[in-house]
């Protein structure tokens, strides 16, 4: 079986930086789910989507080297690329039907908008060993499905090495740690050990809790974010309310096919 196949660089304009992610075309239905899974491990990105078109909307599914996810934003916004760019997709939006829901990407000039459901975040009881994980001091925890724990400044960000493995053992997919940022609205880094994901470089589904945090915050609703991650991404956010909306750039790097 030969499945046509991309690459593709998500939230950045640069080739080698942003979020890379996997996309495969399906033509008929779902492969097996233990066959998915062993592409996206084959392939090591943090996520490879799949896709299935049913009408004039598709279906997606992601999944991580190690688990099926229930939201993604870079491997939404790549297969969005995909079809608009290199399969001549002549809608202005694409719509996806998800585990989460149907979701959407639009066309904003060369950037790519999702619409993803607002996730804000509630307080919580911090993990006993939660300074010993990261290595500093928070002046907030909060959750939703993923831990947002916020800290002073972007330096405090930058500096953090997380203990991977206890971090693991935390009841939660993931670990958001942001701070106000020197010169954008704010600053992110993401760690998913849970997911097989030590680091993600750029995550849009963080951003659904980001979001709906810094515009209060902030009291604006439009927000300029970074992902200060090795490879770095960056978003052009909007607060919508139950809704968020995650703007970005995304560049084709590969076009080829997989035979399993």
């Amino acid at each position: 079986m030969k499945i046509p196949y991309y690459h593709v660089d998500v939230f950045t304009s640069s080739l080698f930086k942003g979020n890379p992610a996997g996309v495969c075309i399906l033509s008929d239905d779902w492969l097996e789910d233990d066959l998915m899974q062993n592409i996206a491990a084959e392939n090591k990105h943090a996520e490879t989507a799949f896709v299935i078109q049913r009408g004039d909307s598709f279906e997606l599914r992601w999944f991580t080297p190690e688990v099926e996810m229930d939201l993604c934003g870079h491997a939404t916004v790549a297969p969005a690329h995909v079809l608009f760019n290199e399969m001549g997709y002549g809608a202005h939006e694409i719509h996806f039907e998800t585990k989460s829901g149907r979701v959407s990407v639009s066309r904003s000039g060369s950037q790519l908008i999702l619409d993803f459901p607002s996730r804000p975040p509630a307080g919580m009881d911090a993990p006993d060993n939660l300074e010993l994980v990261l290595g500093a001091k928070p002046v907030e925890t909060l959750r939703n499905r993923d831990f947002l724990i916020v800290f002073e400044d972007e330096k405090t960000i930058s500096d953090i090495n997380p203990d991977l493995f206890a971090m693991k053992q935390w009841d939660c997919l993931g670990v958001i740690v942001t701070a106000p940022g020197d010169k954008v609205d704010f600053i992110s880094r993401f760690f998913a050990p849970r997911a097989g994901v030590d680091e993600d470089p750029a995550t849009g589904s963080a951003h659904c809790t980001l979001i709906p945090y810094w515009a209060k915050r902030l009291e604006k609703k439009r927000l300029h974010g970074l992902q200060i991650s090795e490879r770095g991404g960056e978003f052009f956010c909007r607060d919508a309310g139950d809704r968020v909306k995650i703007g970005g750039n995304a560049l084709t790097y590969l076009r080829g096919e997989l035979e399993v």
